[in-house]
């Protein structure tokens, strides 16, 4: 995954670039980069942050930064800001997605204009080169953007600073956000809503799917107007925002209240905890929203430990992100010795963690394991973000629990029956999943629940993850 910030003023904009690109540090570990424009033309700064926070990197730079214009940004992926000199003249540009079709659009550039790239990262061109490559087949950067958006298979959302302005671009179909705030000397464009609102800005418009503006220190002119489908990612509030975020006006921590409020009508009287507990950090607040229906004690029966761990998925290597998972998380024991928990986590993905944690519920006394989680069972790879680092959808253990059941040639029609709540098929599976997991009950939130908690459109919600349906 990844976010970005970006500000247009009137005066210097260093220091609030730097605050508003911090404010994405939740979106990933491995890369952060700044750019910005003034006097002195265009700077750029791009640090590896996976062992020390954004903030401590880019202080030196900070210092030495010039101009009213800046993009930068947090990635998982290729270092970015780029600054790329072309035809279009001289521009910063950064990116959030994912593009399927990275090796075809690559051998169509080859074979139109011999191209050659620069940056590389694992071994590959770096894929926000080659949306400025792809930008740079067009007269202009408008109808270059436009091309992106209608070439690219997945999902993008860009930043493209000139000399002038700032280009903002959102996904075709709107599935990561793009956000624009005021104040009186200027404007900020943002991935998460709630990051310029202590740098004074208010909320000035959120770009629709597809939309492209023009941002200047003078104001906001729309130069690409917004589609009408939208399919925005529903893990976004599962999971991936911030509590203060909002999209599409639905804000994150109201939605997983809901969320869990649902989840304990589900429930009903059918089970009978001590205490409702959610996995931090994005567990916590479905958890209490589950307790505030049910009037079971909300409790926290282990910690994280915030100060040096990160996001537990976020290293490359699984033992890796296993340590991690059990090191941040230290236990309660007053709290979880002889106590029926109900334990609320975001999502389970492949189940490792998830299983790690009840297994330390259990030794450190807790007589009942009960597990809710956010949203539907996991069935497909997301095709549209780079949301997991799964290698095949059979590490998936929805999909685990199937094959075990169906073998390997499992057809549409069958995994359909696996992903309705209300089939035969779905409880078998989400028994075998209870029983490897050794959780005392498990019942996930359902699909419509999911949306309802969301409360726009369902047609414009991205729900492929759990349905299949594009």
């Amino acid at each position: 995954m990844g976010g970005f910030f970006g500000v247009a003023s009137k005066r210097d904009c260093v220091l609030e670039l730097f605050y508003g690109v911090d404010y994405h540090s939740h979106l990933g570990t491995r890369r952060g980069g700044m750019a910005t424009h003034g006097e002195g033309g265009f700077n750029r700064a791009i640090h590896n942050i996976e062992n020390s926070p954004f903030r401590t990197k880019f202080d030196h730079d900070v210092a030495e930064m010039k101009g009213n214009l800046g993009i930068g940004c947090i990635s998982d992926y290729e270092p970015q800001p780029l600054l790329i000199q072309s035809h279009l003249g001289s521009f910063a540009i950064t990116t959030v997605g994912k593009v399927n079709n990275y090796e075809e659009l690559l051998q169509q550039l080859y074979e139109g204009e011999h191209s050659h790239f620069q940056e590389m990262t694992s071994g590959q061109v770096n894929v926000t080169e080659l949306i400025a490559a792809l930008i740079c087949e067009k007269p202009t950067i408008v109808e270059g953007i436009r091309y992106v958006q209608e070439v690219v298979d997945g999902s993008l959302t860009l930043l493209l600073m000139t000399k002038d302005g700032i280009y903002a671009a959102r996904d075709k179909y709107g599935r990561t956000p793009l956000v624009i705030g005021r104040k009186e000397d200027g404007y900020c464009v943002s991935f998460e809503s709630f990051a310029y609102i202590n740098l004074g800005y208010i909320d000035y418009k959120e770009l629709g799917p597809a939309e492209i503006v023009y941002v200047t220190p003078e104001g906001v002119e729309t130069v690409g107007a917004p589609g009408k489908e939208m399919k925005i990612c529903s893990f976004l509030w599962v999971y991936y925002g911030y509590p203060t975020s909002s999209y599409e006006g639905v804000n994150v921590e109201e939605m997983r209240y809901k969320c869990g409020s649902m989840l304990a009508k589900r429930d009903g009287d059918s089970v009978h905890p001590d205490v409702v507990a959610g996995v931090p950090d994005s567990g916590i607040a479905h958890a209490i929203g589950y307790a505030n229906e049910s009037g079971i004690p909300y409790a926290r029966p282990f910690i994280k430990y915030t100060p040096t761990w990160p996001r537990s998925f976020m290293p490359t290597n699984q033992s890796q992100r296993n340590l991690i998972a059990r090191m941040k998380l230290i236990p309660v024991h007053a709290l979880i010795e002889n106590k029926k928990l109900l334990l609320i986590d975001d999502s389970i993905v492949r189940g490792t963690q998830l299983r790690e944690t009840t297994e330390f519920l259990y030794q450190s006394g807790a007589k009942e394991v009960h597990v809710r989680p956010a949203c539907p069972p996991i069935m497909y790879g997301c095709k549209y973000l780079n949301f997991s680092r799964s290698k095949s959808e059979m590490e998936l253990i929805a999909r685990q629990m199937i094959r075990k059941r169906e073998g390997d040639n499992c057809s549409q029609e069958v995994l359909d029956e696996y992903a309705n709540p209300c089939t035969c098929r779905y409880a078998q599976m989400i028994e075998d999943i209870r029983k490897q997991q050794n959780f005392t009950t498990l019942r996930y939130h359902r699909l419509d629940d999911l949306l309802a908690s969301i409360g726009i459109e369902p047609c414009k919600v991205c729900t492929y993850c759990f349905d299949g349906k594009e």
